[in-house]
């Protein structure tokens, strides 16, 4: 029963937090009408209580909303089981098939992590003091190539996942028109090794927002290499962002 009560505050506290700003809905739409058309299908890869789903669903798209957590599942079932257009799948994604150990954070479940090494660099961190992660579950996990062969090929793939970034990616095999991924500067690495395989799968044009700003940080578009020194210079104190890849021609560093 205190677990139950525990995931419901979490829960409560996340719909407060991603729905209850109407200046932040606003400039969602902004980002990310960039790279979502109507008629788009959009890969929501870590869907938590869907505020992106309703970002996207706004600009008209078609949503594949990937949640493992079942709370959560509950949860976006709730808000959006009726809409025909937003197809939820409650399982995790990584490089291959298989099932995976979710470790669940009650009081916080936007940062239930998949990812061992992201638990460890949380541990003591600033802006990390309090959070715990106090119970494991066994999730199936599919690849995004698996995904794509299920529902189509996207025209864009948001992916917020804790820590688990570079393994998502890495199950994809081609490029697709844009993508994006959360960094956090408690695991620096991650973002880097995100880059790498955008940039092995063509991806030449670099761009990111930090926190929930939802503003692009340069008025250009970055090369892979400008990107990532931007990102190492970042202060431990930033604590997060996204970094959004695009196809097209290669910039010069910047």
């Amino acid at each position: 029963m205190r677990q139950t009560c525990r995931t419901l505050r979490g829960v409560l506290r996340s719909l407060r937090l991603y729905y209850g700003d109407g200046e932040r809905r606003a400039a969602m739409d902004r980002l990310y009408g960039r790279f979502v058309k109507s008629g788009d299908l959009v890969f929501d890869i870590g869907a938590h209580v869907g505020d992106r789903v309703a970002a996207f669903r706004r600009l008209g798209a078609r949503v594949i909303a990937v949640e493992p957590q079942p709370a959560l599942v509950t949860t976006l079932k709730l808000l959006y089981g009726r809409d025909r257009a937003v197809t939820i799948e409650p399982l995790a994604i990584a490089r291959s098939p298989g099932m995976i150990e979710l470790k669940l954070n009650l009081d916080n479940p936007t940062v239930s992590t998949a990812s061992d090494a992201f638990v460890q660099a949380a541990h003591g961190a600033p802006g990390w003091e309090g959070q715990r992660w106090t119970k494991t579950i066994d999730i199936p996990v599919i690849t995004l190539d698996a995904l794509i062969e299920r529902h189509g090929t996207p025209s864009f793939i948001k992916i917020d996942v804790e820590g688990l970034e570079a393994e998502v990616l890495a199950g994809l095999s081609h490029a697709i028109p844009a993508v994006s991924f959360e960094f956090t500067t408690i695991a620096p690495e991650v973002a880097t090794d995100c880059i790498a395989r955008c940039a092995t799968l063509g991806y030449a044009r670099y761009n990111a927002i930090l926190g929930e700003s939802h503003a692009l940080i340069h008025p250009d578009w970055l090369s892979a290499g400008a990107i990532t020194a931007w990102l190492s210079s970042l202060p431990i104190e930033a604590n997060s962002g996204d970094v959004y890849a695009l196809q097209g021609s290669e910039v010069s560093d910047q």
